[in-house]
């Protein structure tokens, strides 16, 4: 083997191992960029369910004082959305109260749900008329991610507070 072969066959191994830490670096790279866009949607996602949420208890309170009554779907809440969403939204409406719902379809984010009730006014501002009725609202999460509904909302001796297995956020 001449000179000029043996330096064209020693090449290859020395320049081989640079390429293959570069590409695995690139692929190192790609993943954590990967990961990073997939939280940053996931907390956008929550963001927004929370914030959805929310507005759908306010928009409840407000069609109560006005109407003495909630309001009975989603639509009816005319709440305009911007930010794209993975979850589900729903309601369940009773005479004294209405839950709304922000289910997520992925099992790794968290749901949440809200309640928004009835309430003598006195328990809010002991200067109310006796027989005046106010509203009250919470926002609860999910303890655990995952695809399944949160518990509800409760209202026991004059308090809010959020149902088995799930946190709240505000109230």
């Amino acid at each position: 083997m001449s000179q000029a072969n043996s330096k064209l066959a020693s090449f290859p191994s020395k320049g081989f191992g640079c390429v293959m830490v570069l590409i695995f670096l690139a692929i190192i790279l790609a993943a954590y960029v990967d990961t990073m866009y997939r939280l940053k949607k996931a907390k956008e996602q929550v963001t927004a369910a929370k914030m959805y949420v929310n507005a759908m208890n306010k928009v409840q309170q407000s069609h109560f004082l006005e109407k003495a009554a909630f309001t009975t779907s989603v639509k009816a809440l005319e709440i305009s959305s911007k930010t794209e969403t993975a979850y589900h939204y729903s309601l369940y409406i009773t005479k004294k109260t209405a839950f709304n719902y922000a289910l997520s379809p992925k099992k790794e984010l968290k749901s949440y749900v809200g309640g928004v009730f009835v309430l003598p006014a006195k328990e809010v501002d002991a200067k109310a008329a006796k027989d005046k009725m106010t509203t009250a609202s919470i926002l609860c999460e999910a303890d655990s991610a995952g695809t399944i509904k949160p518990a509800e909302p409760t209202y026991k001796n004059g308090k809010i507070a959020c149902g088995q297995g799930t946190t709240e956020v505000t109230r």
